[in-house]
């Protein structure tokens, strides 16, 4: 039988051009309810600092929200920008969210990119190979349990999460030295491209270890699918929201200079924004026959707020989504 995961994501930007950020706090809240109840497989949740539309800085808080709601779907918080961080405030609100949310969290732990962001947070993006090496080290052995000193700092983290931090915890990346990160202490690997897939597979079998849990990302599917009855029409109403989110990212790829390999650069015209497919809007015709052809774990993810979009027109996505979910399920139980 195939599985298709299916996941929400909320990134929070609230560009003028979109909703009052008030509201999309709130519908984002309802929207966590929803597909809890309506049974889909995960919350994505995101984090960035500075960025004039509010870009979520504080996963934790709104997960802790939506935990509050929710009673089965997961949360993947991704990716928690860890050099920006004390590492022992990160595994404490790990603890705390996993505590609420009954053992329902992973965590994607960032290197970060973004100069502006470590300049306000008084941090070098040179240190952050460093910075990460010794956060997770921190983390690991704090949501262990253990007591002990790093650095001549005292460590000594309680509550502890419900699960061991090696089935939390995930290294992302879009570079081979975060395969072998995620694979050298154990934890799981979110990449941004499908191949580093494989170098943490050889470098888990290389420590002798079982990998953990890890995506392989599929070539050429959305980030995020708008569904409509009309794909002219749908992709009308999303379209100035996916263009700000692109020239955003485009933005910060930039600050990150020549070595970028960002998926957004370039993409300055509204032809180049709906070629690239970053973010589609499909009918549930177009979702289905497209399921076919995925490999079986291949997830499906929907940004029902994306760019400020309304409430309103997110709902409508939504509901198109569950009136589709049984033809969805007939879909994979064919295999």
């Amino acid at each position: 039988m195939k599985h298709h995961p299916i996941s929400l994501a909320f990134d929070m930007r609230a560009p003028d051009l979109g909703t009052p950020v008030p509201e999309l706090y709130a519908a984002a809240v309802d929207m966590a309810r929803w597909a809890d109840e309506t049974g889909l497989s995960g919350l994505l949740l995101m984090e960035h600092h500075g960025s004039d539309d509010g870009y979520l800085p504080q996963p934790f808080t709104i997960g802790a929200a939506m935990a509050a709601v929710t009673k089965r779907i997961y949360f993947m918080l991704g990716a928690v920008i860890l050099p920006l961080h004390d590492p022992v405030d990160i595994a404490e609100q790990i603890a705390v969210l996993d505590l609420i949310s009954g053992g329902r969290l992973g965590v994607i732990l960032g290197a970060g990119y973004v100069p502006s962001e470590f300049a306000m947070f008084g941090k070098s993006l040179g240190d952050r190979a460093k910075l990460m090496d010794d956060g997770i080290e921190i983390m690991l052995r704090a949501l262990k349990g253990e007591r002990f000193e790093h650095n001549g700092r005292p460590v000594f983290v309680r509550p502890l999460p419900t699960r061991d931090p090696h089935q939390i915890l995930m290294v992302g990346g879009g570079v081979p030295a975060s395969a072998r990160r995620a694979a050298r202490f154990d934890v799981g690997f979110g990449p941004m491209s499908g191949d580093l897939v494989d170098i943490y597979l050889e470098e888990c079998e290389k420590h002798g270890r079982k990998p953990r849990r890890f995506n392989r990302p599929v070539p050429g599917m959305p980030q995020s699918i708008h569904l409509c009855e009309d794909a002219e029409q749908g992709w009308k109403v999303i379209e100035k929201h996916a263009a700000h989110v692109i020239r955003a990212y485009a933005a910060w790829a930039e600050q990150e200079g020549d070595g970028s390999n960002s998926p957004f650069k370039g993409l300055d015209s509204p032809e180049a924004v709906r070629a690239s497919g970053i973010f589609v809007a499909w009918t549930p015709d177009m979702l289905i026959e497209r399921m076919r052809e995925l490999p079986n774990h291949a997830g499906i993810t929907l940004q029902p707020l994306m760019g400020g979009l309304s409430p309103e027109e997110g709902w409508k996505s939504l509901k198109l989504l569950e009136q589709t979910l049984p033809r969805i399920r007939d879909l994979e139980a064919q295999g």
